[in-house]
């Protein structure tokens, strides 16, 4: 006797939601798990990205002492370890589950190239901003445990980025769009090759070795809306804070322009991560978010993996 086939919703769900590939027909608008992982792998950018800064930067730091007369190591340095931090952020099976888009300029990019839809992108940025206040929460209790820590802090702003006052404030704006799009356009580049998308996750921290020494003196090279927003409530410095919203996100923008116009050649990207790709735009597991689950539907409609891809 034959059984009757039995449509179970809850499977259905889980064999073909994809919301990190761009799903248009998703049959639960709302992941809580990829939010709840961003905000986490968020606030561990921000923990260990400020504490670098302030160790590199701050008066009374036995590491900052050494780099005063070498303001342009100095600023290098920062930019390595705080992109080090987002490579530390995407490892945790936090980054990996949600993909370790750790910026809202990330996300919009992802979400104008149509690898994530419009409820789970803007969800995304909210578990950043939440993610970074968490995080320079963490930051900010410490120097109220522990007092040179506090007075290292405080002496640094938190770590906050502010435009060069010297200069009219739109060279800074300009800066974070072009900083922004160039980090944008290698990330995804990077992702969008089986060859080098391994490399994605620890690109951060040598672009902006690269980058701070040449452009960090106009805005801090924050290209990270919530990176900036939550130090600077904490150290209420609040000066051309509307240029970390702008600049950034018109960045991120130019960028997925120049990926359509096929500027840096015909890139196809799977799915909307920087970390932990091959799961076709499903969520992992947080116990074991290596592994990877394709159904003999998804295997008969995936493209060779070879090439851009």
């Amino acid at each position: 006797m034959r059984l009757p086939h039995l449509h179970l919703p809850y499977l259905h769900i889980h064999v073909h939601d994809r919301p990190l590939a761009g799903d248009p027909h998703p049959h639960n608008p709302f992941h809580w798990k990829l939010y709840f992982c961003e905000t986490i792998a968020t606030a561990i950018l921000m923990i260990l990205g400020l504490s670098a800064v302030i160790l590199l930067t701050a008066s009374g730091s036995p590491f900052a002492a050494p780099l005063q007369h070498h303001p342009y190591v100095q600023t290098a340095l920062c930019g390595l370890f705080f992109g080090l931090s987002g490579t530390a952020a995407a490892m945790t099976p936090f980054g990996k589950v949600s993909g370790a888009h750790i910026n809202p300029s990330v996300t919009l990019a992802f979400s104008l190239a149509k690898r994530i839809g419009g409820i789970d992108a803007f969800n995304y940025m909210i578990a950043q901003v939440i993610g970074a206040f968490l995080g320079t929460t963490v930051v900010y209790e410490a120097g109220r445990l522990v007092a040179w820590w506090g007075n290292m802090a405080v002496s640094v702003r938190y770590g906050a980025t502010v435009p060069y006052g010297q200069i009219s404030i739109w060279w800074a704006m300009w800066s974070e769009m072009f900083v922004t799009a160039a980090l944008i356009a290698m990330l995804y580049w990077l992702a969008a090759h089986p060859r080098w998308k391994f490399i994605t996750p620890w690109s951060g921290g040598l672009f902006f070795l690269i980058m701070n020494p040449i452009t960090a003196w106009l805005s801090g090279n924050s290209v990270n809306f919530a990176r900036t927003l939550a130090p600077a409530l904490f150290a209420g410095q609040w000066t051309g804070l509307w240029i970390y919203v702008v600049g950034p996100f018109a960045g991120a923008s130019l960028a997925v322009m120049a990926i359509r116009m096929n500027l840096l050649g015909k890139l196809h990207l799977l799915e909307a991560r920087l970390v932990n790709f091959g799961h076709h735009g499903r969520v992992p597991s947080l116990d074991d978010p290596h592994r990877k689950t394709v159904t003999p539907h998804d295997a008969s409609h995936m493209p060779p993996d070879t090439g851009a891809g």
